[in-house]
């Protein structure tokens, strides 16, 4: 029973001793003068559904629940963030090369369409992310919208996406 005892303990310990091991929080109260709204027309539909759908994870500044103050958690938030900012990054989606500007436009409509942004994993507790049908082609129309532009804008070259030299 002893043995039992201090296995529960040094957990006990464990787990209070990585609640002081935090990541750095995805908080930016600067401008984003890259941020996709900026560069292409956005109605105030498509702005909502961004703060409620996509910029916890797509933008540099994440809206943490209480949860997130919880070890593992937080760190389970922050590879969520980071690995969504990797993809797309509504926040510095104009230093992107235009082809990967198209590209992820069209990337998100698929995404959208299939159900599977916003991922199920947010939407179960954050209820209000979820997409109803028009929501999702309101989304979608915004996204052709800007990939339409772009292809009025510039040759059909500047849409091949360049492979990375090994």
């Amino acid at each position: 029973m002893k043995r039992r005892n201090k296995i529960l303990l040094a957990l006990l310990v464990l787990a209070v001793l990585i609640q002081f091991y935090r990541p750095a929080r995805n908080i930016s109260t600067a401008a984003q003068p890259n941020n996709i709204t900026t560069a292409y027309n956005t109605s105030a539909e498509v702005k909502d559904i961004l703060k409620r759908a996509c910029n916890d994870c797509h933008s540099n500044n994440t809206v943490y629940p209480w949860y997130a103050e919880i070890q593992p958690v937080a760190w389970w938030l922050d590879k969520h963030v980071k690995d969504g900012k990797r993809h797309l990054n509504f926040d510095e989606f104009i230093n992107n090369p235009i082809s990967r500007q198209y590209k992820k436009l069209g990337e998100s409509i698929e995404l959208v369409n299939d159900g599977e942004m916003p991922l199920s994993s947010y939407t179960f507790i954050h209820t209000n992310a979820k997409l109803t049908t028009d929501e999702k082609k309101i989304f979608n129309d915004w996204c052709e919208g800007i990939r339409s532009t772009l292809k009025e804008k510039y040759p059909a070259d500047s849409f091949v996406v360049k492979k990375k030299k090994a």
